[in-house]
């Protein structure tokens, strides 16, 4: 009996339908296909002009933004290289909360520049080593661009002008609005700028009226009202239960034989009795106010009401925790008595209604807050959902301005400087690296230009305007979108400033993700999991 054979070559070491791909052509020049036009794809969102998507995600939620971090987790990106700038993206997002779309476009093009390098015939090791290079010579030339600092975080005025530049590219025309309020929110929370938390700045979104009727409110706020007849309570003490506002039960199951009508009033009247006392003991200890997490009973809401007690249903065990957090309280598991160290204090809690929605507010008016909360008014649910990402990078910008409060000219004259520059330093190496130095140096290009495209500028004309500045010594000289015609003007002066963290970390993410999908050389995919998909149902019948 003859034997089998097996196919010569590296196919034949994996199972059918697996799938192989080596060389140039194959795995590398199509990875950067595909890095490409994911770099296209958000390249147009890019700065304050920037155009929105419409993404209809596998759930058919609607999502219109120009968010690029949102863009890019909703389309759901298969391709392997592609994923790997997603994965920047994502840890730009942690590291700073602004700056996908830098690194997107940065990677995206620093790729596709690597393309016509190794067709000129540059080596792979050739192209990348030219790369990291220029990465490190970029991160040596930041610091000495350094315009500003902000010297006190406490100060709203100072941290509103910080906040500006990354609210306007996703709000412009109210970045002057919104950076004030989302800097009244963290510094109202920032008792001590190195223990600020993200989490702490709440959003509340209610539908109607405007973007510019938004407010911060010191304290949490929920959309629902108030379970008892009290609808306002000042310097309240505060118990917060996890179980219901009811009648205790008994863990274990148990049976009550009654024999008369007189033993059943009076089992009854005994539990009555029992819960009465139970909110009278509340009420001496000084509590008005009972948050918990299980619907109120109706006789527990009687005996509230009669003793004077606010009954709020909080049903989310995380705002629980926050509310908790923001009152100094302790959830009790059970509907016992607290201590004194379980209860919270809150300055004010109240009913109110804004629009046709009633919300139950815990106001607090001292200087440092545990939480702040933030109440976004739109006309849609999409401009309220686009707000909120727009709070969430001003906040998330505060938070890096805690890391290190150091700013650098934006409207790209950033980018002009270290293009300018890097074109220079290239000219002193000697080897083949200097071409992929060069590269690196027009790619930063592409930023001003994109941002001259997005506002209908033209961009040669753009490009050649702030070259000509920066070489006369204009190193804060940035795009003016707001006219007409290809001009510049002074960065600093207008308020345009860019955060120092972020562009370090952009530049050496993405140059990490562009030279990671460069050192690549073969593709190989085994063979999906699972038999063939079920054929789909059809008609079934001819008239159907």
């Amino acid at each position: 009996m003859a034997l089998h054979v097996p196919k010569a070559g590296f196919s034949s070491l994996l199972k059918d339908g697996a799938k192989h791909f080596s060389g140039l052509n194959e795995s590398t020049f199509r990875n950067i296909s595909a890095c490409t036009e994911l770099t296209t794809v958000t390249r147009s969102s890019y700065g304050p002009n920037g155009m929105n998507k419409m993404v209809v995600n596998h759930l058919e939620k609607l999502f219109v933004t120009s968010d690029a971090q949102t863009i890019v987790r909703e389309l759901e990106v298969q391709h392997p290289a592609a994923k790997m700038l997603v994965m920047a993206s994502e840890m730009m997002e942690q590291e700073c909360g602004d700056g996908t779309n830098f690194v997107l476009i940065l990677s995206g093009l620093l790729l596709s520049n690597a393309e016509d390098l190794l067709r000129m015939g540059l080596s792979i090791p050739e192209v990348i080593e030219g790369y990291e290079m220029a990465a490190l010579k970029a991160l040596e030339i930041l610091p000495g661009l350094v315009c500003s600092k902000i010297e006190k975080l406490s100060d709203v005025e100072e941290v509103t002008k910080a906040l500006k530049t990354p609210v306007a590219s996703m709000q412009y025309g109210y970045e002057d609005f919104l950076s004030k309020l989302i800097a009244e929110a963290c510094v109202a929370v920032a008792s001590d700028s190195r223990s600020f938390s993200v989490d702490n700045i709440r959003v509340c979104k209610i539908l109607g009226a405007g973007v510019l009727q938004s407010s911060v409110i010191r304290g949490m706020v929920f959309k629902r009202g108030v379970e008892a007849d009290l609808t306002r309570v000042e310097n309240a003490r505060i118990v917060v239960y996890n179980c219901a506002f009811d009648f205790m039960q008994t863990e274990s199951k148990g049976t009550v034989l009654i024999k008369t009508a007189k033993e059943l009033l009076s089992f009854s009247q005994g539990e009555e009795d029992m819960l009465e006392a139970q909110i009278k003991a509340l009420r001496e200890l000084g509590v008005n106010v009972v948050v918990s997490q299980g619907k109120p009973g109706d006789m527990a809401m009687h005996f509230a009401n009669k003793h004077g007690l606010m009954v709020v249903r909080v049903m989310s065990k995380f705002d629980l925790r926050r509310l908790c957090h923001s009152v100094g309280a302790t959830a009790l598991p059970t509907m016992v008595p607290p201590s004194k160290e379980e209860l919270g204090h809150c300055d004010l809690v109240h009913v109110t209604e804004i629009g046709d929605t009633p919300l139950t507010v815990f106001e607090q008016n001292r200087q440092a807050n545990a939480i702040a909360t933030i109440v976004v008014r739109g006309s849609t649910n999409n401009v309220m959902d686009d707000l909120e990402r727009a709070v969430d990078d001003g906040v998330n910008t505060y938070k890096a301005l805690t890391k290190d409060p150091r700013f650098v000219p934006g409207a790209g004259a950033t980018e002009i400087e270290l293009a300018l520059q890097l074109d220079a330093y290239s000219r002193t190496i000697p080897g083949v690296q200097q071409y992929a130095i060069k590269k690196f140096a027009e790619t930063l290009e592409a930023f001003p230009r994109t941002l001259a495209d997005n506002a209908g500028v033209k961009g040669n004309e753009l490009i050649s305007k702030l070259y000509a500045a920066h070489k006369d010594g204009l190193k804060t000289a940035g795009i003016d979108i707001e006219r007409d015609t290809a001009s510049h003007l002074n960065a600093v002066e207008a308020g345009i400033l860019d955060l120092l963290l972020n562009r370090s970390w952009g530049v050496k993410l993405a140059t990490d993700a562009a030279v990671t999908v460069l050192r690549v050389d073969q593709i190989i995919m085994a063979k999906k999991a699972g038999g063939p998909k079920p054929p789909k149902q059809g008609p079934m019948d001819a008239d159907d």
